[in-house]
């Protein structure tokens, strides 16, 4: 049986590193392709325990060249896509949206024709798009996010990731393109970029810097442990139905300020403060524009057709990621330098 080939996009981001680590692992029969632009949050860092395995390719390119797209398609013939690559920071929609409508339309379109153009016969092949939550908009204190949820996106980032879910679905309808989505909660663990609350916090709180919190804290989002998307995703690409969405969340809900205190609490313990310190470092900012209210995703319809669920509970969850970040500060030094940059000059501009 032929090799099966698979690209990951954005595989050397936060969720992509910890998906192209558990497929590189869990399948050595397949090859693993990992395409990533390497922008600021791309860190090959992440990836440093597959770059040497047989079945790992990591290839530099832009989705949002079409030709490039065409090409790789071209001379790999890959089998699925399994497509991450996306810009995900709100705060830096609302700043620069065309980034967001080049990476996360554009991109999703040349990936779409690549794959469109090149498989020929599409037995076998996979389009799996992987999206977000906050394309449902916001939810008021009660009910929950289904897959039946209409699209009320309120950021450019939201904006453009509704648009590329709407676009991968009109492509199956009307290519025939096999495609599967799925639409995740905040995701949280190992290897994020701190510009993203959980690592930030905990970076300003071991360096006793201020712990930004916006409005009064109230909004409520659904955390995931990323392994646990990792595994969803693991699944959904190999037994969910062809055609189909799926919800990923962590059946987790809270509010931020309650998160923050609960990391505050974690810290001290873990820093051999005394309870309490790390709260004073809570800071209270001005609210995003279009900040929506809550989150909650119903994953029932993940749990009950493929039979998939949380593996952790979320106060477990935090403390290992909290152990992660304290044990890898020369990692996380890189991230926050830029230095990290040097280690795809050396380990692959430089052979």
């Amino acid at each position: 049986m032929a090799t099966r080939k698979i690209l990951i996009t954005g595989g050397a981001g936060f969720i992509g590193s910890h998906v192209v680590r558990r497929m590189v692992n869990h399948y050595p029969d397949y090859h693993i392709y990992n395409l990533d632009n390497l922008t600021y949050a791309g860190n090959l860092e992440n990836l440093r325990d597959v770059e040497s395995k047989p079945n790992y390719t990591f290839i530099k390119a832009d989705i949002v060249d079409g030709e490039k797209m065409q090409s790789l398609f071209q001379e790999h013939n890959f089998d699925g896509v399994i497509h991450l690559a996306a810009e995900s920071h709100v705060d830096r929609s609302i700043s620069n949206p065309m980034e967001f409508i080049m990476t996360n339309i554009v991109g999703t379109v040349s990936l779409l024709n690549a794959a469109k153009a090149n498989w020929k016969n599409l037995e076998g092949k996979l389009f799996y798009h992987v999206s977000t939550d906050e394309v449902y908009g916001s939810l008021g204190e009660e009910g929950f996010f289904t897959e039946e949820t209409k699209y009320d996106p309120h950021s450019p980032y939201s904006a453009s990731k509704a648009s590329s879910d709407h676009l991968v679905r009109a492509y199956h309808d009307t290519y025939g393109l096999p495609v599967k989505i799925s639409n995740c909660s905040n995701n949280y663990g190992a290897n994020h970029f701190p510009e993203k609350l959980i690592p930030l916090a905990i970076h300003n709180i071991k360096n006793s810097k201020p712990i930004p919190v916006y409005g009064k804290g109230e909004n409520v989002r659904d955390w995931l442990y990323v392994e646990d998307h990792a595994s969803a995703i693991d699944l959904i690409f190999h037994k969910g139905k062809v055609g189909d969405t799926y919800n990923i969340g962590g059946f987790n809900e809270w509010k931020n300020i309650d998160l923050i205190q609960l990391l505050c609490k974690i810290m001290d313990k873990k820093l051999g403060r005394a309870e309490g310190t790390s709260t004073k470092l809570i800071t209270y900012v001005k609210d995003r524009a279009g900040h929506d209210l809550r989150y909650a995703i119903d994953a029932t319809k993940l749990n009950k057709e493929l039979g998939w669920k949380p593996s952790l509970q979320f106060e477990e969850g935090l403390e290992k990621t909290v152990d992660w970040y304290l044990s890898n500060e020369e990692w996380l030094q890189h991230v926050t330098s830029g230095d990290y940059q040097k280690y795809y000059e050396g380990q692959y501009t430089k052979r």
